[in-house]
């Protein structure tokens, strides 16, 4: 059977695959349901991440923090995808990612990344000139918590704004520095993997470039 593996699944694993996540919520899953929801009334977990918290635990979605360690042996993988994860990693640590993908993927093996398009964002910017909505679609700049609460759970939930962003150039650059080989920017509907399953070409189609390259 194919060793298929999702980096960053948040809510949308795959059927058939293997699926990560990093975000706390993934180890809170194997916790006593009590202990959650004791969490959720002192204020420590907002509803969205209770709600991850069940959603994790009835879908088997692992934990992995992908710019340490992927729990899988050397040469042992097919396919790596990974979805609206990479821009919420910084420089050091999306290379680091990037060995580990490297170092689980077999020879000829795919890692497929899809990310917010910079090209994407700057027509929208051009078209509609609003710098205000420019920056917010950018997602780097985030209010800082006011509050000692607010601090205490922007802390245990970890953050989620973007550190980097890319076009399609700039992420084959990325991939062929770290090793891999045949960077290839793809359109919505199309890839090199072989026998994808489940795998959604399409994903937030609108707003993504998609981009593929091998071991």
């Amino acid at each position: 059977m194919m060793a298929l593996i999702q980096i960053g699944c948040g809510q949308s694993p795959i059927a058939g695959w293997v699926n990560y996540d990093n975000s706390p919520s993934v180890r809170l899953a194997k916790l006593p349901p009590a202990l959650i929801q004791l969490a959720g009334k002192l204020k420590l977990l907002d509803r969205q991440s209770i709600a991850y918290v069940s959603f994790c635990r009835a879908n088997s979605v692992g934990y992995c923090d992908a710019t340490r360690y992927i729990p899988w042996p050397d040469a042992s993988v097919e396919v790596i995808y990974s979805s609206h994860m990479i821009e919420h990693l910084d420089r050091h640590d999306a290379a680091q990612f990037l060995r580990e993908a490297r170092r689980v993927l077999r020879p000829g093996g795919v890692i497929r990344l899809s990310t917010p398009g910079l090209n994407q964002l700057v027509a929208s910017y051009a078209e509609q000139g609003d710098g205000d909505h420019f920056i917010e679609s950018l997602f780097t700049c985030v209010d800082r918590p006011r509050s000692l609460l607010g601090r205490l759970r922007d802390a245990f939930n970890g953050p989620r704004h973007h550190l980097w962003l890319y076009d399609e150039a700039s992420l084959c650059a990325l991939l062929t520095r770290h090793g891999f080989h045949g960077a290839t920017a793809l359109r919505p509907g199309n890839t090199t993997v072989q026998q994808p399953g489940a795998l959604n070409l399409w994903e937030r189609m609108a707003e993504s470039i998609y981009v593929e390259a091998s071991r």
